[in-house]
Formats: C-alpha cells, structure tokens, sequence
C-alpha cells in the first residue's frame, strides 16, 4: 500500500509546488510507483507538469485542461480513479482547477469533509509506492483533507527569518489532527529550500532551522536554481528539462533519503 506524503506549509512561495513535482518525479526516477494529487485551487503542480494548459498546434504533446479534476472527487461526483492521468509510465497525476477555489464553502455541510480525499484514496493506494499531495497555502479544508490522508508530512522552507514564522502554527495543527483525525500521522522532515550559500543571512538562518527543528529537518537542501524555476513554463519537471542541473542533483538526493529513512 503506497505512503501518503502531504507536502504543506500555509505559507505561499516556499516551494511546496515545485518539490510536490520533483520528488514525485525523483521517486519515479528511482523505479517507484507514485500518484501526484493537486490539491491546490492555482493548480500550479497541475500547468507544472504541463497538464493545465490550453491545446497548443504547434506544441503536440501539451495536454490540454483536464476534463475532470480532484474537485469532481471531493464534491462526490467523480472516484479518484477517473481523473488519473499519466503522465508517464511510473508517474500519474490527480489533476486540479480553479473549481477547488469554492470547496470549503461547498463542503462546509457535508458530514466527514475532513476525511474526503482519505476515503478516495483507499481504492487507488495499493496502486502506488507513494502518494505525493500537494496542499493550497493555507491552513483550510484542503490542507485539512490532505493531512488526515497522510502518514508523513513535508515542510518546505526557505531560509529566510519569515519562514519561520507559522511554521510552529502548522507544527500545532499536525499535532491536532493526529490527535483528532490522523493518529499515524509523523512530520518526516523539514527541508530547506531556495537556498542561496552565497549569502551570510541564508547560512545563518539555515544554521537556525537546524538548531530549532534539530533532527526534523532533512539533510538536503534544495539550492537556489534557475531550472527549477524555468521547468514549469515548459510543463516538465527538472529531470525533464534540466537532468544535469543542481536541481535535479538534490532532489534526487532528497528521493534517496526520504527512501532510506523509511
């Protein structure tokens, strides 16, 4: 039965969408089975992967905008298998849209919204070495159905003194849904990402990271890279477009050592 991995911090720009993508993408790299789910109203993770675009003549290998979506799952229309695309022959991807943007008021009545993407996912999981979700960034119903659906959680951060800040909040949340929703549920690490060594501020609030968080924090460390942020405007991930960059060099790195903790 594949792992849950919830990728969450309510901070946006930290890189939750971009390690969602390139970790899938590293697992699948190492001979893994892995389903992606965008969870996200921006459907950043979705467009990323090249699935959220319009058709494109000149591009014929573009997917257009996905019929149907995780919505379509979490309002009860749709089981999450019918939305699967793959996307390649170790990778699929539950896509999302702007439809998500609505869920919480639209689930707001619904008994058990919490566990939702829980349920769906009991009759893909067996499926799948790991499942990778994506959360919005925010601590809403999303991120809530994402981290009750999990055993394991990832915390990207950026090496910034702001980063800190919430990082604690979301820690107590986790804590809170183990308590209520998710017993089995861990942190497996927080991971330090747009990491720039150049800079004094960066080592030191990385330095900081490490003595606060202690052995939560992962030993890699995504660096700051221009492929990473070029990637998804041609919807590949780094092994696609840039396998010979640091990017690809650390998320591998990551894949390895999220696979030997385990």
């Amino acid at each position: 039965m594949g792992i849950v991995i919830g990728v969450v911090n309510q901070k946006g720009g930290v890189g939750k969408t971009t390690t969602s993508v390139n970790l899938a993408a590293a697992l699948a790299q190492l001979g893994k089975k892995v389903l992606v789910v965008d969870m996200d109203a921006q459907s950043n993770l979705t467009t990323h992967l090249g699935l959220g675009a319009k058709e494109d003549p000149e591009n014929p290998e573009q997917q257009p905008i996905p019929e149907f979506t995780i919505y379509d799952v979490l309002k009860g229309t749709k089981k999450l298998a019918d939305i699967i695309i793959k996307r390649s022959e170790k990778l699929d991807v539950a896509p999302s849209s702007l439809f998500l943007s609505a869920a919480d008021l639209e689930l707001g009545g619904v008994v058990g919204r919490e566990l939702i993407l829980k349920r769906a996912l009991t009759d893909v999981k067996n499926n799948y070495e790991f499942v990778i979700v994506d959360c919005p960034p925010a601590l809403g119903l999303l991120s809530l159905n994402a981290l009750a659906a999990s055993e394991k959680v990832v915390i990207p951060v950026q090496s910034e003194y702001l980063a800190l800040h919430g990082v604690r909040q979301l820690l107590d949340t986790i804590d809170q849904v183990r308590t209520i929703y998710n017993p089995a549920l861990v942190v497996g690490g927080v991971l330090i990402c747009l990491h720039d060594s150049r800079k004094r501020l960066a080592r030191a609030v990385s330095d900081t990271i490490r003595a606060y968080f202690g052995e939560l924090v992962f030993e890699t460390v995504i660096r700051s890279n221009v492929s990473l942020a070029e990637a998804p405007a041609s919807g590949q991930n780094i092994f696609e477009y840039a396998p010979k960059s640091s990017g690809a060099e650390d998320y591998g790195a990551l894949a390895k050592e999220i696979l030997a903790d385990l």
